[in-house]
């Protein structure tokens, strides 16, 4: 059921500062009682903003699957304050996440291990596992401390579109489904985690995200696997064929300029990402008056920060296509290249029908 417009509340709390000043002290507490009843906040963290309900209260998950539109099949991440509170949250704490979180936690990094049984199914999609990372963001932490309890929080935005990197975002997708929204500034990776599955006897990479392959591969010692999509349950989020997608039909194009060219003939106007602003062909084609060219970084995860916010930009452009070129084909850009890939898939009637604004079962 849907409500008055959510306030929004800046959180600042500068590196210097032991302890956060009143204002986002009484944001905090704010916060905190409306979780504590069963409601939703919106919360920044390093990766994009999330979508927040007590993790082990069942009618508070289901309130975020109704407020975003979310199919019941996709699980959810349940964020934690430390190490300690991950174990209580797991059957079983393999050695395989304490070495991977000890390593990277706080961070965007999320390990999948066996459930305890106070997780709900909603936030496991049945299954029998439970995904669970502690964030760096130090003021989301203490919100989780201070409340006591674990966060379910995929990230706030209706289901299937662009994830939220700023506190606009949310209420831009969001409005009066949310109870209150924290604002933290932008996101400083600007992309969804690193997922692992520590459940069999390698780690594997269920989803990638700011920490790459290479790099877990690195500090444990051997390569890491990752894996494709797979039927059955599943036990990481962002794996739906379609995901993070603009509104705006968005294409990954080898010959970006001819596309654009293609475009204009027909009257269309059309964004693009460029990884070439300096090329002449891309200097003629920024002139045309139908056409937003938008330099992005030649760093991955420069991109990574830009690309969320690229995209709700070129969003409001009452544009007819984004066009983005293809990302180096290297490990280091496995994340952009699978955000990319999942926003430019074809939309099912099934993709339709969840971002229609249909209301999900509690």
């Amino acid at each position: 059921m849907e409500h008055a417009l959510p306030d929004t509340l800046p959180v600042p709390w500068p590196d210097s500062a032991v302890e956060p000043p009143e204002a986002t002290r009484a944001a905090l507490d704010r916060a905190v009682a409306l979780l504590a009843g069963g409601g939703l906040v919106a919360i920044p963290t390093e990766t994009v903003y999330g979508l927040a309900a007590v993790a082990v209260d069942a009618t508070a998950v289901g309130r975020i699957f109704t407020a975003k539109g979310r199919q019941a099949a996709n699980p959810l991440i349940v964020h934690v304050a430390d190490t300690a509170m991950a174990r209580g949250l797991a059957a079983e704490w393999p050695p395989m996440a304490e070495q991977i979180t000890a390593h990277f936690w706080p961070g965007p990094m999320t390990v999948v291990v066996p459930r305890a049984p106070s997780i709900p199914d909603a936030v496991t999609a049945g299954g029998d596992t439970v995904a669970l990372r502690c964030p760096a963001h130090r003021f989301i932490r203490r919100l989780i401390a201070t409340l006591g309890l674990p966060l379910a929080a995929p990230s706030a935005n209706r289901s299937l579109r662009l994830s939220p990197t700023t506190a606009g975002h949310v209420y831009e997708s969001l409005g009066a489904r949310v109870d209150l929204i924290l604002d933290g500034g932008p996101c400083a990776a600007g992309i969804e985690s690193t997922v692992v599955d520590c459940t069999g006897p390698d780690p594997v990479i269920l989803r990638p995200g700011p920490v790459t392959a290479e790099e877990l591969g690195r500090f444990l010692g051997s390569p890491v696997a990752s894996v494709a999509d797979a039927a059955g349950v599943a036990r990481s989020p962002g794996r739906l064929r379609r995901h993070y997608a603009p509104r705006t039909p968005l294409e990954v194009v080898t010959d970006a300029p001819r596309r654009i060219r293609q475009l204009a003939r027909a009257g269309r106007r059309a964004g693009w990402l460029c990884l070439q602003p300096e090329a002449p062909v891309t200097r003629s084609l920024a002139a045309t008056a139908d056409v937003v060219v938008v330099p992005m970084p030649a760093e991955p995860r420069d991109y990574a920060t830009r690309l969320y916010a690229t995209l709700h930009a070129l969003d409001r452009r009452s544009l007819d296509t984004i066009v983005v070129d293809p990302p180096p084909a290297d490990g280091a850009w496995d994340a952009v290249r699978d955000r990319l890939d999942r926003a430019s898939a074809a939309a099912t009637e099934t993709d339709a029908d969840e971002d229609s604004g249909a209301e999900a079962p509690e």
